[in-house]
Order: structure tokens, then C-alpha cells, then sequence
């Protein structure tokens, strides 16, 4: 794989990380939405008044637009395993943007993560 198609499929990766971190925050600042029609109206407004809202719709169209130019110039089946690389990032930002827990089990998975994506860049198209 080449360096553009590298800095591709990373800034597809990132941006789609960026994105679901975003949503985090916005779902986190609406709270607990109630799987209901009465839940769902009470926390749209909320969702849409959040920024992170915004930003990861945007994360998500601008992601989509460069995936496929990745894709245009790379094996599907080598870069699209590569997105569990936003496993990886999910996981460090979460733990610092959330609070969230990295135990010893998401640290083994991301090692073997890690390996499978070095493994995956390696191997002849």
C-alpha cells in the first residue's frame, strides 16, 4: 500500500473515530434516551441543540467521501479490517474524553488488534 492510500485509509479511520466520539458526547450530554416515541421527541431536541451532534454527522460524510477514494485504490479486503483501528482509538480517547476503563482484556485485544492490521499491511494485494 502506498503513502496516499495509507493517509487515506488513517484520515477515514480518524475521522470515523472522531465521529463516534462526538455522538458519545452528545448521546452523554442527553442522557439515557427512553425507547419510546415520548423518548425519543423528548431527546431529539437536546440531541440537535449538541454540537457533537453536528460535528460527528459531519466526521461521518467526510469519512465516507475519503473511504471511498481508499477504496478506489486499494483491495477492499486488505483496508476495510484496517477500520478496527478505530477500535484503538476509540479506546485511549474514551478512556481520557469519558472516563472510561482500559482493563487488561481491551488492552490484550487491542495487542491482537495491532498485529492483525500489521499483518493485514504486509500481506501481498
Amino acid at each position: 500500500m502506498n503513502a496516499i492510500t495509507w493517509s487515506l485509509v488513517m484520515a477515514g479511520v480518524l475521522l470515523n473515530a472522531s465521529a463516534q466520539l462526538m455522538l458519545k458526547a452528545a448521546a452523554s450530554a442527553t442522557g439515557p434516551i427512553v425507547l419510546s416515541w415520548s423518548g425519543m421527541t423528548a431527546a431529539t431536541p437536546r440531541m440537535l441543540m449538541h454540537a457533537g451532534w453536528w460535528g460527528g454527522l459531519a466526521c461521518y460524510a467526510a469519512s465516507v467521501l475519503i473511504w471511498v477514494l481508499a477504496l478506489s485504490r486499494a483491495p477492499v479486503s486488505v483496508i476495510y479490517p484496517m477500520l478496527s483501528i478505530g477500535y484503538i482509538v476509540n479506546a485511549i480517547a474514551a478512556m481520557f474524553l469519558f472516563g472510561e476503563m482500559l482493563s487488561a482484556t481491551k488492552i490484550a485485544g487491542i495487542a491482537i488488534i495491532v498485529a492483525g492490521v500489521c499483518i493485514l499491511t504486509r500481506s501481498p494485494a
